[in-house]
Parts: C-alpha cells; structure tokens; sequence
C-alpha cells in the first residue's frame, strides 16, 4: 500500500526534526519534504505533491493562514496545523486557518516519559493519515479576517427536500455537534442565529484539549453570540453558546449544565451521543440537535434518540460538509428531519424558533 506523503513546514530545526523522525517511523507514512518557510513549501508544492501538510502557524515571513489560503489556492491538499499555543494571537491565526480550509489543529510534540511520547507519536501519525484521506476543494477567500466574499454573492446550493415535522415549537435548547471542518461550519451556523436567537446553544466540537479555551474565544470574536466554556452547575442563556471543556462530557440535567467525568463513548469525550441524549431526555419535543460535519458517528444515536422524544433534528447536506461522515450516520438512523447546507441551517432554527430572544452581546 503507499505511503502517505507528509510535507513538514515548521521553522524550528529541533521540532522539524522531531517530526520528521515521528513521520518515517511509522509505516503509513513518509517525509514528502521539510522546510522552514511558507514561501518555501509554496515553492515546492507541485513537485512535493504531498498527501498532507503540517502546517507551524508561527513562520517567518507569510503566517500559517496566508498560507492555507494560498495552498487551497494553489494545490487543495489536506492541511493541518500544529501549534504550541492558542491562548493569543497565535490562537487567532490557527483558528482562521481552520476557517480558511485547515481540517484541525495540533499541539506539537514536546518531551516526557517513552511511553508518553511513543503514544504522542501515534496520535499525530494517526491524525496525519486520517486527514490525508479527506477530499479538499479549491477555495478563494479575500485575505484578511472576515473572508468576506467580493462582488455578486454566491448562489446557495438547493436543499435537500425533506418533510416538515409535525408541531413545532415552543423550543427551549439547541445542542450543535461537529468535529473537522467543524471550526468553520460552527461560524456559519452561529453567525446564521444572530444575537437575538432566543435559546441557548450547547456545543461539543472535537478539538484537542489545548485547543478549547482559545477556540470559544475565537468563536465568541468571530459570531454574534456570546461563546464560552461551560461550567458544571450553571444555567443555561438565551444568546449564550457554551463550548463543552476539554475532556468532560457536556449534559443538559433539567435547566443546568452538567459535566462528568465518564469515559469516552465512541471513543470521544466530551462525546456529541451523550449531549444529544440528555436533550432529548431532559427537554424532548423542545429540544433542536444538529450534527454538522466530521468523522465517524458521533452524535448519530444521540440524534436519532432526539427525533424519536419529538424533537426537531437537522444534519449539514453534503453539498457543504468538509466530511460527510458524522451527518451520514445520522441520515442512515433515519434522525434526521432536515438535510440542510451549513448556512441555511441558521435561517431555518430562526424560522422554526419563530421569535426574536433576549440575550447575546450587549
């Protein structure tokens, strides 16, 4: 079988090396090229033809998002960026980047025990080889933050046609669920609800650990929504989105937020089933769940237990997903009541909620 070629761009020579040596240890995978530079790995893009990219954000010259658009530009290849912190600025990069075609994001590899490292080592080539396999597209984005389009406004591609559930309303929760390419859906969507969306939202996103605190700041900056991380025991706002943490099931328990500690349920925690359940358990008929896209089924048989309470259920079409597997696995449950492109999902949970709320950003 051949190999997956990886192309390194990272300026340190400690941690290209490092990776390099990750990379052709494991037998999925081979060094396609290691350079230190954006313009560097532009240059050689064509040549390299790599399977996928790891991408530093934090590079002399060009930044890891001019970068990702100008790879999608140029060769669409699989990108995936590594970086060592999120918190800041350089958070704010690696999270455009995801919203420029980045599939996810990475911490790099630092030190600890061998047997810490040989499992670090095996996260990230696993991760590598997964992300290799996802089909990009080309993509033309104006530079800067907003990603605006220029000129005329895109045509949106139909919906597919499904029938309208019985009933409708009063709603009191919408829970959202994604995994790669989710960063991006997740600005559609909320940005789609506006400020004056009348329920809270509940949120697991697939993201590493790192990564959560950075994210729903960047969310919080780049949407109408206020966004934050949840906290166990707190009450639920209209307006507010909350971020499930890091490596804690996120549950809805009569009109507060949960987080427990359990283990993984389809191998994620915090796992999108398990918030979906407890939706369906807690507020049934008033609950709307959404599966957006990603890898695997998470949040499928959660979905399915949702519809099957009365509540309304929606999943991203294909024609939008950056991964069609999470959305595909609810669809083949029969769970989902809406099969919409990413951004007529927020229009339709705001003409299904029929009023405007209090709440969101002052």
């Amino acid at each position: 079988m051949r190999k997956v070629r990886v192309l390194i761009v990272e300026d340190s020579p400690t941690l290209r090396l490092l990776l390099e040596t990750i990379v052709e240890a494991d037998p999925r995978l081979e060094v396609a090229g290691s350079v230190a530079s954006a313009e560097a790995m532009l240059a050689r893009l064509e040549d390299l033809a790599p399977d996928v990219i790891s991408l530093d954000i934090r590079l002399p010259g060009m930044n890891g998002l001019d970068a990702t658009i100008e790879v999608m530009r140029r060769r669409p290849t699989p990108i995936v960026v590594v970086a060592a912190d999120v918190n800041a600025r350089d958070g704010f990069i690696a999270m455009n980047a995801l919203r420029a075609g980045a599939l996810s994001v990475l911490e790099k590899p630092d030190g600890g025990t061998a047997e810490a490292f040989a499992a670090m080592a095996n996260r990230i080539c696993t991760h590598f080889y997964r992300m290799s396999q996802v089909k990009v597209v080309r993509q033309t984005f104006r530079r800067g933050l907003s990603f605006g389009l220029d000129g005329e406004a895109a045509v949106a591609p139909e919906a597919v046609p499904v029938p309208a559930p019985a009933g409708g309303g009063p709603y009191r929760m919408l829970a959202v669920v994604s995994s790669t390419g989710g960063p991006s859906a997740l600005v559609q969507l909320l940005g789609g609800l506006g400020a004056d969306f009348p329920l809270p939202v509940l949120m697991v996103q697939h993201i590493g650990p790192k990564f959560v605190a950075g994210f729903a700041d960047w969310l919080d900056a780049m949407t109408p929504l206020t966004v934050r991380v949840a906290e166990d025991g707190e009450t639920p706002r209209p307006g507010t989105a909350y971020l499930a943490p890091a490596d804690r099931h996120l549950l809805l328990d009569g009109d507060r937020l949960r987080l427990t500690e359990g283990p993984m349920a389809e191998g994620h925690k915090p796992s999108g089933t398990l918030l979906l359940r407890s939706v369906a358990a807690t507020a049934g008929k008033a609950g709307i769940g959404v599966i957006l896209t990603g890898m695997g089924s998470d949040g499928a048989a959660g979905l399915l237990e949702l519809h099957r309470a009365g509540g309304h259920t929606v999943a991203e079409d294909e024609t939008t997903a950056v991964v069609y597997g999470m959305p595909a696995a609810a669809v083949k449950l029969g769970a989902v009541r809406a099969l919409l492109p990413v951004h007529a999902i927020g229009p339709h949970l705001r003409a299904r909620t029929g009023r405007p709320g209090e709440g969101g950003k002052p």
